[in-house]
């Protein structure tokens, strides 16, 4: 629902009056897409994209608080309103009258204003409660996660998971790829350090900056020198690690971060697969700005005739397939919302679909390297382990799992081989 534009964009009203619908959609089961924010003005997007996914983390904290000032369940938008009133009175704890303020005047560009009095009163009770109306939050809103999440943490790792939900609950760390192609990660680093981006090396060709920064302020970053990705998200390419010359496949590739990876460690002939049509769009721009090329085609990973012509032997297959994102939850918090117990047997399925299919692409001796940004076990090492007992000729090379933490998301990886 657009905003009518009668407040300053650089004030907190306009950024809570954008955000209201943001995420009254995504509770309404619609995922946070890249393009959420696209109509919001560019000056305003960082803090608008701020109280969506700050707000957006905190599953389930906000209902329990706001429980004892509603009556009744609030129109959708203006619960999503109040629920981000509620992060920012969290993280400006020095000036609550304001939030609230603002969080009035942002109600009244919604719904045709039918809802300021409501915003008003439960706000600023919100700020007078007293013990009585402490809800005391169980551990779900304490955690900011579903309890069925929790649970399944819980059981696959026992000694980590707190520290799994911890991670998931915290900003995003913002790690940078080197176009080694371009210049070296010595270079770049100069660079950054001349720009007053403060940064480190990490792994073979990243730089995990101090504090993020737009993209825009990158030196080069529209020449191809750097890209964005995590640095668990780095070590795919690495992996796989195919011999220049070699016929490759990165199935389900977009947006082609990991593509690009692979490009840009050696000279290749390289299929990109992916299921949507503007993804694949945005797997050609990308390889555009850092100079690179592959053949892209849009096409289902588990349906290999619909690619528009007989699969060949590939030398090497990513197959980075779709999956429940529990590992970089932190990086989209729509998934604690979204996301059904039900729905990780779903993509276990797919998944198995998938990687039954690009095996038959595989020539004998090849590698695929089966990836998930997942953390749980049924689409990682329990889905590996059903392939590898139905299939003779596969075999597991390598395997690693990357728990999200300080430095990175949670990934997991197994590279397999085709038995000659």
């Amino acid at each position: 629902m657009p905003v009518p534009p009668r407040l300053p964009p650089d004030s907190l009203a306009f950024a809570l009056a954008h955000a209201a619908p943001v995420i009254a959609g995504v509770m309404a089961g619609a995922s946070l897409a890249a393009g959420a924010l696209e109509a919001v003005p560019a000056t305003a997007r960082p803090a608008v994209q701020d109280i969506v996914y700050g707000t957006l983390r905190r599953h389930g904290e906000g209902d329990a608080r706001l429980a004892p000032f509603l009556r009744h369940p609030p129109q959708p938008t203006i619960r999503a309103l109040l629920l981000a009133a509620l992060y920012r009175l969290a993280t400006w704890t020095d000036a609550p009258h304001t939030v609230v303020d603002q969080a009035v005047e942002a109600a009244g560009q919604l719904e045709g204003g039918r809802y300021k009095g409501l915003v008003n009163g439960v706000l600023r009770n919100y700020l007078r409660q007293d013990e009585a109306l402490c809800p005391v939050l169980d551990e779900a809103a304490r955690l900011w996660h579903p309890a069925w999440w929790l649970e399944k943490l819980k059981h696959a790792y026992p000694d980590a998971w707190q520290d799994i939900v911890a991670a998931g609950n915290a900003a995003p760390p913002m790690s940078l790829r080197v176009n080694l192609r371009k210049l070296s990660r010595a270079d770049y680093l100069s660079r950054l350090e001349a720009a007053g981006i403060a940064g480190r090396a990490v792994g073979t060709a990243g730089i995990r900056l101090v504090r993020p920064v737009p993209v825009n302020q990158l030196p080069g970053f529209t020449e191809g020198w750097v890209s964005v990705q995590d640095l668990g998200a780095q070590r795919a390419a690495e992996l796989l690690d195919p011999a220049p010359g070699s016929h490759v496949l990165d199935a389900c590739a977009a947006p082609g971060g990991k593509t690009a990876h692979l490009l840009e460690r050696a000279d290749l002939a390289l299929t990109a697969l992916d299921i949507d049509p503007d993804r694949c769009r945005q797997i050609e721009h990308n390889l555009t700005r850092l100079g690179l090329t592959a053949r892209v085609r849009c096409g289902d990973a588990s349906a290999p005739r619909a690619w528009g012509r007989q699969p060949t032997a590939f030398d090497a297959i990513l197959a980075d397939v779709p999956c429940s994102a529990s590992g970089v939850v932190r990086r989209h918090p729509d998934a604690k919302w979204l996301r059904q117990p039900q729905d990780i047997l779903r993509f276990a399925h797919t998944q198995r679909r998938i990687l039954a299919r690009l095996w038959s692409a595989l020539r004998p001796g090849g590698k695929l390297l089966y990836a998930t940004c997942s953390v749980f076990p049924e689409e990682n090492g329990e889905q590996v382990a059903h392939f590898l007992a139905r299939t003779a000729d596969a075999r597991l090379v390598d395997e690693e799992r990357w728990l999200p933490g300080a430095e990175h998301d949670g990934f997991y990886y197994a590279l397999l081989q085709k038995l000659v």
